[in-house]
């Protein structure tokens, strides 16, 4: 479950994003040199996986610990096998 902490530095960092993203707008209408296109795009890749982590810190903190804490043989295995599908899937 996200927390307002995690909220809020999640939200502050995807408006930041929305800014980075409305500048790569702007500069493919004016035509700009597309390496430095590239080169925003990439900072907003970078700038997305920060998010990524955060949400994902707190998904073990609270949803992953609990199930290894509390949780039965079937939720415990459950949660690895997410765990597992999510790196595999977003892993670089």
């Amino acid at each position: 479950m996200i927390d307002e902490h995690t909220k809020k530095e999640a939200i502050s960092r995807l408006r930041k994003i929305e800014g980075q993203i409305k500048g790569i707008e702007r500069m493919i209408e004016e035509e700009k040199y597309c390496v430095d296109i590239l080169h925003q795009i990439n900072a907003v890749a970078g700038a997305l996986e920060q998010v990524s982590k955060i949400v994902m810190k707190r998904h073990l903190e609270t949803c992953v610990t609990a199930a290894i804490k509390t949780g039965t043989t079937r939720e415990r295995d459950k949660k690895i096998d997410e765990l597992m599908d999510v790196f595999k899937r977003f892993g670089r």
